[in-house]
């Protein structure tokens, strides 16, 4: 690795303006344009056909997305006939802009407006390359002339605008920006812009895109930053960014590039594009989300969107994507878990209107995403934290805090010896079939306990001790103590400081009850045992009896 042979590719602005680094963050969303029509799809090892990219743009414009580069007309058929499509059809919304892109070269923008026919609102983007490798190795041509390469795209588009009776809006792109001295970059886009003269009515949009990323995030801002401040007709001009990802930093840029003064963000769902991809503005959009500002595109349901531009680009999401892949919300790690779970008991209790819950930034409810099986997730990481909130919020099981931890260690086993996730039915299973009336070697028949004079209770407890059934004689503080203190009496088990909770699992006439029972062997190990009934007492007494079968166990 011949890290020598490399250098800086990119220039600083001759002015350092860091006034826009003061800001914590943007007051509004940027203008969004979705380029997956054009640079999205040209990065893909087979292109969308036609009804493809019909349904991927009917999916940006119900996502919200005003303007849509739908293509490069002049570049192949498929092209063409898209838009052609689109206008035929009338396909495209009022309120809904679409681009088409363009070099600076005459046939070129010629066969870009003749697919504009019938077209009310676009955006006709032209670019040429502008930087120091690009003039030298590519064009070899000095600087007025690539300069006057894009004057004359310039002319071109607003003669050919004109001829056609129209009113497009104009972008220029001094295309490979990062690679290009920012005091040459701006003296071109001020000369294009001298021919639009752009209006508050009829404004134009210059496109600083990061072609390639050759510099840190602040580099780029720096640059943005300089252009936002000397560009002419400023505030008739929509300063935009298109960032590519070859450093990784593609959102940073973005996020950086819009507090030094953009307005508006090209760029593509999930970030796919040529080599390391385009700006990801599902994640630009939803950190702006996530910072309480609306971003005015809707991904509220994020696995539809996410299966749709699978199916149709043939790519797809990773897990840990931001937002959007299949594992973001999802807590294994036990404490992560426990936080997680006190934190929703905290926030239904305390703070109800606002989230700012450990290790989940966004309710993942705002993606369409669920709590159980999205967020707490088991496997052999998992803690007691986590098995507790998935038996409670999904089953209304709500186990002391001792047993849970009891019970996490049983199903860390599990999952540990099956070496796999566990799904919520499975854990439900285990507990079940570990804990819940258990009958071997001691089964519960029937018990019949009255109340004495002085408080006590008294009667008889009915058992099948190994299949044989047995009477044994009971009397207590209350029914459980009274069934306790007889089975301790008749029965090879002894234990104390027994622990008792109960809760009902629904309501109604009908309704199930809960039962859990800790007793403490003289070792001081406690086993657990719950019971299930529509009768409460039943449940208890089914809850010792569990308890006392898993101790004779070694449970």
């Amino acid at each position: 690795m011949n890290y020598q042979k490399y250098s800086k590719g990119y220039f600083m602005p001759p002015e350092i303006d860091l006034d826009w680094a003061k800001k914590d963050a943007p007051d509004h969303a940027p203008v969004w344009c979705s380029v997956d029509m054009r640079d999205g799809n040209q990065a893909l090892i087979t292109p969308m056909n036609l009804e493809e990219k019909l349904e991927f743009y009917k999916m940006l414009v119900k996502v919200g997305f005003k303007e849509i580069e739908v293509g490069f007309p002049a570049a192949s058929e498929t092209e063409f006939e898209f838009l052609r499509r689109l206008v035929e059809d009338d396909l495209i919304p009022d309120d809904v802009t679409i681009q088409v892109l363009t070099q600076a070269r005459e046939h070129i923008i010629r066969k870009t407006f003749e697919s504009l026919k019938g077209v009310r609102n676009a955006v006709v983007h032209v670019y040429n390359s502008t930087s120091v490798a690009q003039r030298q190795q590519v064009f070899r041509k000095s600087k007025e002339e690539i300069k006057q390469m894009a004057v004359d795209g310039a002319k071109l588009l607003q003669k050919l605008t004109e001829e056609a009776g129209a009113d497009y809006r104009f972008e220029y792109s001094p295309e490979s920006f990062t690679g290009t001295e920012p005091e040459y970059a701006l003296e071109v886009c001020n000369a294009v812009l001298d021919v639009w003269k752009p209006t508050a009515d009829r404004k134009a949009i210059i496109n600083l895109p990061v072609t390639v990323e050759m510099s840190m995030p602040h580099v780029y801002a720096m640059q943005v930053a300089y252009m936002n401040k000397h560009l002419k007709y400023r505030d008739h001009v929509v300063l935009s960014l298109h960032p590519h990802n070859d450093r990784g930093c593609g959102v940073a840029d973005t996020e950086l590039g819009i507090l030094a003064g953009a307005d508006r963000v090209e760029g593509t769902l999930f970030g796919n594009g040529e080599r390391t991809g385009n700006v990801d503005i599902v994640t630009v959009a939803m950190n702006l989300f996530a910072l309480g500002i609306d971003p005015k595109l809707d991904f509220s349901n994020m696995p539809e969107l996410v299966e749709t531009y699978e199916r149709l680009t043939r790519m797809q999401v990773g897990y840990r994507q931001p937002y959007a892949g299949k594992l973001v919300f999802a807590a294994f790690s036990g404490s992560h878990q426990d936080a997680i779970a006190k934190g929703m008991k905290w926030k239904e209790e305390k703070n109800p209107d606002k989230w700012t819950l450990p290790y989940l930034y966004i309710d993942p409810k705002d993606v369409g995403r669920e709590y159980d099986g999205d967020v707490i997730r088991i496997n052999s990481q998992s803690g007691k934290g986590g098995v507790g909130f998935i038996m409670e919020s999904k089953y209304g099981i709500e186990m002391p805090k001792k047993m849970r931890e009891d019970f996490g260690y049983c199903v860390k086993g599990v999952s540990d010896h099956k070496h796999k996730e566990l799904m919520p039915d499975e854990i439900y299973q285990i507990f079940q079939n570990e804990y819940v009336n258990i009958d071997t070697p001691y089964e519960l028949v029937d018990f019949l306990l009255k109340k004495e004079p002085d408080g006590t209770r008294s009667g008889t407890v009915d058992l099948k001790v190994e299949g044989k059934p047995v009477t044994f004689l009971a009397r207590g503080n209350g029914r459980l103590d009274a069934v306790s203190n007889a089975l301790q009496q008749n029965l090879d088990i002894q234990y104390k400081d027994l622990t008792y909770s109960e809760h009902a699992l629904e309501i109604g006439q009908n309704s199930r009850a809960m039962a859990y029972i800790g007793i403490t062997a003289d070792n001081g190990h406690i086993t657990w045992g719950a019971g299930m009934d529509t009768d409460i007492i039943t449940a208890s007494l089914q809850a010792l009896i569990s308890a006392i079968n898993r101790m004779k166990a070694g449970k």
